[in-house]
């Protein structure tokens, strides 16, 4: 019963997080101002007449309770609005820019996650070595420097070369255009554009995640538990990998299925310097664009991934420590 209920718990306020994000994105895209006047800022000329025929056009002349009752009713219908700046349905235009984001974002944070491991594992078994230093050294370095800049210098030095050095990628984009590659050849094409920006999101995440290890399995080399496994003459291989490393796994765990969450969300900033046609650079042009729509419904996608992360970490976490669901 204890477990039934904890389910239904979160299950429960994952629901009602979501209603908030789906009233709160409603209004937040109304508090700015009036869309049509957000849209049409910076054209003279236009009557009045045609703008009341725009609100009509979109829906914005009705009492703003009949627009949320109508937003509500469109959204769990699968009908995201329809986008100023690209005229097509804003599922479509989302849809188009998943793939991409997945792609890169998806596998960067999976080799991050697996490197940084690896790496927290060995730093914490060889606390204090020159190897922890340095490596301490390193992922601090990493986990702190800011993605953007570090992106610029990896552009100027592997992409537009630096001295006798050549340029040995492509600058940005997702495939190189006019080419017309198909089969094998647009898969090597498609990953020489994501070698550039994949190094940059791995490299910069890899020290969250070897930190939190470190720290994790440092906290769990102190325990009874580990005292008593090498007390009775337990192999070290076998204390770290069959003692420690499963039980220190689990706050690595949530960590990792968190950023998961960001997936869809991308890196703005990467993609954009990358232009990399993901979800990022979509944000960035519609804020460009003032294309509420597309920024409504990436608004309402980003926290529904997010929510749902937050809610198999929790049901995982739980699966996995019991002692959670006691508390």
């Amino acid at each position: 019963m204890s477990t039934r209920r904890y389910l239904i718990s979160k299950v429960l306020q994952a629901i009602l997080t979501l209603a908030f994000v789906l009233a709160f994105n409603f209004f937040l895209f109304r508090a700015v101002g009036d869309p049509v006047t957000q849209l049409l800022r910076g054209h003279s000329g236009i009557s009045a007449q045609a703008v009341l025929q725009l609100q009509r056009q979109l829906g914005l002349d009705l009492p703003l309770p009949q627009q949320f009752v109508h937003y509500v009713k469109e959204t769990f219908e699968g009908h995201l609005g329809y986008s100023y700046f690209y005229n097509l349905p804003v599922s479509q235009v989302i849809a188009g820019r998943i793939w991409p984001t997945i792609l890169l974002i998806g596998l960067s944070t999976l080799a991050s996650t697996a490197l940084g491991i690896w790496i927290g594992i060995r730093q914490g078994w060889r606390r204090g070595s020159k190897y922890d230093q340095g490596m301490l050294a390193f992922t601090l370095f990493t986990y702190s420097m800011p993605e953007f800049w570090f992106g610029l210098l990896i552009i100027m030095a592997f992409a537009v070369g630096v001295g006798p050095f050549p340029a040995l990628f492509p600058t940005g984009g997702y495939e190189t255009t006019g080419a017309g590659y198909t089969g094998m050849a647009h898969v090597v094409d498609v990953l020489n554009h994501m070698v550039l920006p994949f190094f940059v999101l791995t490299l910069s995440y890899l020290g969250e995640y070897s930190l939190i290890m470190r720290s994790s399995l440092l906290e769990t080399l102190g325990e009874d538990f580990i005292i008593t496994a090498r007390a009775k003459g337990v192999r070290e291989n076998r204390v770290l990998y069959g003692h420690a490393v499963p039980n220190a796994l689990l706050p690595t765990m949530t960590v990792t299925i968190l950023q998961l969450g960001f997936v869809l969300s991308g890196v703005i900033t990467i993609e954009l310097i990358f232009n990399w046609p993901g979800l990022g650079l979509l944000t960035a042009t519609s804020v460009d664009a003032r294309d509420f729509p597309v920024l409504q419904g990436l608004f309402l996608l980003f926290s529904a991934s997010v929510i749902v992360a937050n809610l198999v970490a929790d049901l995982l976490y739980s699966y996995l420590d019991p002692r959670v669901r006691a508390a």
